[in-house]
């Protein structure tokens, strides 16, 4: 894809710059009465109209290609990739890792630690509340 954005750069810089240059090689509208008292333009190549149909032609399709590559260049710009819908037709998102539940022995020694009330036997404290379980990894 890089390549081809590339490749229709190149070809946009090159029709702008065969636009000016072929802007600037055509006579304005005040050139046609000097060309009327043998000034120059019936001996050239293309005769003493055709040059300025030839410029004009060439002109109109070097714009042409200069909108072309600028609306490709806009939309392939414009274009980003959506993420694929999956088998099962939701998008594939990324979940947090599951922390496993804190083992036996530790949650044992957590509840000896607390003293037992009047009210009852000592619970025991939730495993979130055990040091260093709060820390991201």
């Amino acid at each position: 894809m890089l390549y081809l954005k590339t490749l229709i750069i190149v070809v946009q810089l090159l029709s702008a710059l065969g636009i000016i240059g072929l802007v600037l090689l055509q006579h304005g509208k005040g050139a046609d009465m000097g060309a009327a008292f043998g000034s120059g333009a019936s001996g050239s190549l293309f005769g003493a109209t055709g040059s300025a149909n030839f410029l004009s032609r060439t002109t109109a399709v070097l714009a042409a290609v200069f909108f072309v590559t600028t609306l490709a260049l806009t939309y392939m710009s414009a274009y980003h990739a959506k993420p694929s819908a999956g088998v099962l037709g939701t998008a594939a998102t990324t979940s947090a890792p599951v922390v496993p539940p804190a083992s036996a022995p530790a949650t044992a020694a957590v509840a000896a630690s607390v003293p037992a009330t009047a009210s009852g036997p000592a619970k025991a404290a939730p495993a979130a509340s055990a040091p260093g379980q709060d820390v991201p990894k």
